[in-house]
């Protein structure tokens, strides 16, 4: 353990607590990634499944490096409601063929990167830019937690309350596992005040297939039936939504960076970060589970808890691939009541806004000057706005017959971007060496 509680290496923690701490990074991200199948028609165990392969996928491609854990992405909901409006099987497989095409076009992406070096892509992303971007994922997270929370009150509470007693005065491993104990801790609450349904628990097998073939990508060319037209629909409809998931992946990377102290952008690159995210989107998608995206509940965790190993986050990985095949433990997850969830959420999405403040402060953004005021005020004012403003929560644009969604995240993020590069007296300067491993913005 570091001067400042900081652990790097969990193994000097001993296996039991580390173990430990892989299951509180699956809890952290579990509810998150279990609510897009709910909410589109697809598996949940196929979810868990490829939520894990990709995440390993990720860590193998970036050397072991990156404490990332790759979810369910919430910015393709508008696609497969486009596509799939009632959640049809059949027309979410086309959905799903959409989404995979997206994550392709992060390897372009990654290919730019690798070519012509990170650094020509991180100069349209200075801490001016990312710095209120990281601010407003955690703030258009909130209203989720909110309204988790809202379910009932009570059993947010004792989430939250636990949290922090634990966090703040907790010793030894209750100040590391924080959130693990948080969410136990009201799941037995609920439990005892009649507040969980164990239905689905009790009727689900212990172990089953994580999908079906049918539901695959695949069964849409190999039955013969498969509908050309729909394809290149669901293909022009959803892949322009990678445009922001991937800034939402910059993002992303960049505040886990921030909270680790270290410039993954640079050691072991953008490019591979990319890949790793793109590659894992393709193969779930391909599969029948949701894009993946890079978890900023996981960031929060981090930075709660102060280890960065990313084993542990490894471990929640192999959780998640062992629960996908067992219905009954999916279930029982599956059975944690929303107020839980949105206990731990409202903290874990607060910290997030943290990063992205502390990374404004530390790299010495200077709002003295006007341009630096307006890139970040349209930056929150567009991400927030369009979000809790806007019908369906996001832009839509009308190509011939087709409705192509831009989140407001997505929209402020191009709006940061362009700005930026636009407006005169840019102030951030790309060394080759940044200033310090927590300083993002100075490559």
């Amino acid at each position: 353990m570091g001067n400042d509680g900081v652990i790097r290496d969990a193994r000097e923690l001993g296996t039991p607590k580390m173990l430990t701490l892989g299951l509180q990074h699956m809890f952290a991200m579990f509810g998150a990634t279990v609510l897009v199948p709910t909410l589109t028609g697809l598996s949940v165990s196929a979810t868990l499944l490829f939520a894990g392969l990709a995440t390993l996928f990720c860590h193998f491609v970036t050397k072991r490096k990156v404490p990332v854990f790759l979810g369910s992405s919430f910015a393709f909901l508008g696609g497969y409601f486009a596509i799939a409006p009632d959640g049809n099987p059949e027309l979410l497989r086309y959905a799903c063929f959409g989404v995979a095409c997206s994550g392709l076009l992060y390897l372009i992406l990654a290919a730019f990167c690798k070519v012509y070096g990170s650094k020509k892509v991180m100069r349209f992303f200075p801490p001016v830019v990312t710095g209120p971007i990281i601010i407003s994922i955690g703030l258009t997270l909130s209203s989720s937690a909110i309204q988790n929370c809202t379910t009932n009150w009570f059993i947010a509470l004792v989430a939250i309350v636990v949290v922090i007693v634990c966090n703040i005065w907790g010793k030894g491993m209750v100040k590391i596992i924080p959130i693990l104990i948080g969410v136990v801790a009201s799941y037995v609450v609920a439990a005892v005040t009649g507040n969980v349904d164990f239905t689905g628990v009790k009727d689900a097998a212990w172990i089953g297939m994580p999908f079906s073939y049918h539901n695959t990508v695949f069964s849409i060319f190999t039955e013969g039936n498969a509908d050309k037209g729909m394809l290149l629909t669901a293909a022009i409809t959803i892949m322009p939504i990678a445009i922001a998931t991937m800034m939402e992946h910059i993002g992303d990377i960049s505040a886990i960076g921030s909270t680790v102290g270290q410039n993954f952008i640079k050691d072991p690159g953008l490019h591979r970060t990319l890949i790793g995210d793109g590659i894992g989107t393709t193969i779930a998608s391909l599969f029948g589970a949701p894009a993946n995206t890079t978890y900023g509940e996981n960031t929060g965790v981090l930075a709660l808890t102060k280890v960065y190993d990313p084993r542990v986050i490894r471990l929640a990985a192999v959780y998640a691939i062992i629960i996908s095949f067992c219905p009954k433990f999916s279930e029982l997850i599956k059975a944690m009541p929303a107020a839980t969830i949105g206990g731990v959420s409202m903290i874990l999405y607060g910290m997030i806004s943290a990063i992205g403040v502390r990374n404004v402060v530390e790299n010495q953004v200077d709002f003295a000057k006007t341009r630096n005021v307006i890139v970040a005020a349209l930056i929150l004012v567009l991400s927030i706005g369009i979000k809790y403003g806007m019908p369906g929560e996001s832009i839509t644009i009308q190509a011939g017959e087709i409705t192509i969604g831009l989140t407001g995240l997505a929209v402020a993020s191009l709006v940061g971007i362009i700005l930026n590069a636009i407006l005169p007296d840019g102030d951030v300067k790309f060394a080759e060496e940044p200033k310090d491993a927590g300083s993002l913005g100075k490559y």
